[in-house]
């Protein structure tokens, strides 16, 4: 490369993929969306960036690209410590193999799709179909499409099209004049933004990436739902899995299981802290008058700092320590894991020791 086109060069941070990411992220942080499909998934990138976010509930990837998506299936497995920590609410993801221009019924009804840098490598004949497909089929809340913008192409050295794939690389006007006629057409407002900021010597050339952001006018069903046709499946499921949640009984069990453990062992460990401190002054059975050294971190507020204080405080009686369930029930980590005290006792009774009559957990004050 000569010393011109290296000057020409543009390194875009973060790299322009991931703001297109950011992007997407951004709206989801923004609209809570329950079901989101990303069409020409490719390597499930986007899917993988925006899992974590809470409030969705199914992840769809569609992609042309049998391979690419099969390869993905590590990375969007769940990990040890999605068991550990897990999901208020339950997640799916699925990854299907299948053309963005065939219907299927199992992705009508989602709150938004996303087309990042797709619309480019459909062919005239799949252009046209694409509208009629995503917007008028499917029809969902809220739909995202990215492109080049071709009118950035000159910042870059001997760029025609960005990639040997793309059918074509519209300016704004023409993406602008595209994406107008069809929200117009299936009843959609149309914003229009980007990503990637051009250097200052640049002039005018707009965005490296630009975006439509399109919102659905009102909250019809469908017609094709109308017209009973919601049992068009032609997509291949390449890949599934569910992470799991507290909605999944046997999830809460073990995530509260494991964080009473860790609350009485704490206890435990600071109850003997202070005994002996104060071995010499009181009786090996007896807490402090506070009930236990007290220690608050800074992840407790005022209010919950009272309900801990107020609830029945951990004793000793003979060799075993014993922490009420109430007393648990107090913090906060283990009250967003059951209803009420009654509920905490069902779900910890059959892996936890407890008293005669159930009130409190039971341990060995001295072992291992």
């Amino acid at each position: 490369m000569d010393q011109s086109n290296k000057e020409k060069v543009i390194h875009f941070s973060p790299p322009l993929y991931r703001q297109r990411y950011n992007f997407v992220k951004d709206l989801v942080d923004q609209h809570k969306p329950k079901k989101v499909a990303d069409l020409g998934c490719g390597n499930a990138s986007l899917i993988q960036t925006i899992k974590c976010h809470s409030c969705i509930e199914l992840l769809v990837g569609v992609d042309i690209n049998k391979d690419k998506i099969d390869s993905q299936r590590c990375t969007l497995s769940p990990f040890c410590g999605d068991y550990l920590s897990p999901r208020d609410l339950n997640l799916s993801i699925i990854l299907y193999h299948g053309s963005v221009v065939e219907r299927d019924s199992r992705l009508l009804g989602f709150d938004l799709i996303t087309c990042i840098e797709l619309i480019e490598h459909l062919d005239e004949k799949d252009l046209a179909r694409f509208p009629e497909v995503v917007f008028g089929y499917l029809s969902p809340a809220m739909v995202v499409i990215s492109t080049p913008n071709s009118e950035f192409n000159p910042l870059f050295p001997a760029v025609t099209l960005r990639d040997s794939d793309h059918k074509f690389e519209w300016n704004r006007r023409q993406f602008q004049t595209w994406a107008l006629s069809v929200a117009n057409f299936y009843n959609y407002s149309v914003e229009f933004t980007g990503v990637g900021e051009p250097p200052a010597r640049a002039g005018n050339v707009g965005y490296c990436t630009q975006i439509g952001v399109f919102r659905k006018i009102g909250a019809k069903a469908t017609e094709s739902c109308i017209a009973g046709q919601c049992d068009e499946h032609v997509y291949k499921i390449v890949y599934t899995v569910s992470y799991p949640s507290l909605q999944q009984k046997e999830v809460r069990k073990f995530a509260l299981t494991s964080e009473v453990s860790r609350q009485v062992q704490s206890l435990k460990r600071r109850y003997v802290s202070s005994v002996k401190i104060l071995q010499d002054d009181e009786s090996i059975h007896k807490l402090n008058d506070t009930g236990i050294i007290t220690f608050f971190g800074p992840v407790f507020t005022e209010l919950e700092k009272t309900n801990i204080e107020k609830s029945p405080k951990p004793f000793c009686f003979g060799n075993k320590f014993y922490v009420p369930l109430e007393r648990l029930f107090a913090y906060p980590k283990v009250n967003r894991l059951c209803e009420n005290v009654d509920m905490m006792r069902a779900l910890i009774r059959d892996t936890m020791r407890l008293n005669r009559d159930g009130s409190a957990v039971k341990v060995d004050l001295h072992d291992p």
